[in-house]
């Protein structure tokens, strides 16, 4: 694999990981992110830091973004000391947050005219699938920008999948993170309902893990609700912002989405509690609190 110089901006709980999976690769990596703590794991295994986005295009053959929201991407690529600024003609831009699609194709009208290339590749796979490199990456845009970066996006995915042009990425993430929120729906509600009724939730576990209720999120989740351990793999507010672009988008193209309406309500809950920065396995705790008690198994 060719090495490349890679500018990567933002090493949150998702960047990090999937920078340092880039150093183990080989790429030389210049990061910048807007809590410099947050990037020291990074820099302590040889990365080199900027102090702005611009900083860290300017000698970059391919900048990779991965912030919180759309008005931070549009910060970082598009604002005073953004990459516009700086990135040389024929520059790579991958955008690996979860954002808005239209917003998305905005951003890269206006990249073009700079004849800088915006790529949207979205991620799924939590903390966990990008620290052992195997996310999910959704790509929209050209297929031949994304052939040029598919080694790069190797080293951080195991399924690096073309979904169409330009905002295409952005798109299949929301449709990801619909089904995903059903699923923590589920097991939040199956698991209540167990608990309620006085099963042993460890046996409980074992048996659905294993048959036709088996899922990723009740494999990884289902044994830290039963630990008590709300630490997030991915949190209550990033989940909160997923559905409300979710729902943006779902109303401009007119598709009800009655079942995200309703758990969009419930996450609201616990960010309503101070407890956004939990995991979302946290809503396990909603759906208890809406009965009266701990058990209430018929005698």
């Amino acid at each position: 694999m060719t090495q490349q110089n890679i500018a990567f901006i933002g090493t949150g709980i998702m960047g990090a990981p999937m920078a340092l999976n880039l150093l183990k690769a080989g790429h030389s990596l210049i990061v910048h992110s807007r809590t410099s703590s947050k990037a020291q794991p990074v820099i302590d295994a040889g990365a080199a830091w900027a102090d702005t986005p611009a900083d860290a295009a300017r000698d970059a053959e391919v900048v990779i973004t991965c912030v919180t929201d759309t008005p931070n991407v549009e910060a970082v690529l598009l604002g005073p000391n953004g990459v516009i600024e700086s990135a040389r003609p024929d520059t790579i831009c991958i955008d690996m947050s979860t954002i808005s699609p239209d917003a998305t194709r905005q951003m890269g009208r206006r990249l073009a005219e700079k004849r800088i290339m915006l790529l949207d590749a979205p991620v799924s796979g939590g903390q966990i699938g990008a620290t052992e490199a195997r996310l999910s990456i959704m790509v929209g845009g050209p297929a031949d920008a994304l052939e040029r970066v598919r080694p790069i996006l190797m080293a951080m995915g195991k399924t690096i999948t073309h979904c169409g042009p330009l905002g295409a990425g952005q798109t299949t993430k929301l449709a990801n993170q619909i089904m995903v929120v059903h699923t923590i729906m589920s097991v939040a509600e199956g698991l209540a309902f167990a608990e309620r009724a006085g099963l042993d939730l460890q046996t409980t576990l074992d048996a659905t893990v294993a048959g036709a209720a088996g899922s990723n999120s009740l494999k990884v989740l289902g044994p830290r609700i039963l630990a008590g351990d709300m630490k997030p793999t991915f949190m209550v507010d990033l989940q909160l912002k997923d559905l409300r672009l979710v729902l943006e988008y779902a109303k401009q193209i007119r598709q009800p989405l009655p079942g995200v309406a309703l758990i969009n309500e419930l996450f609201s809950v616990l960010h309503a509690q101070g407890r956004g920065k939990d995991g979302t396995q946290a809503l396990v705790d909603v759906i208890r609190r809406l009965g009266p008690g701990p058990h209430a198994a018929p005698q």
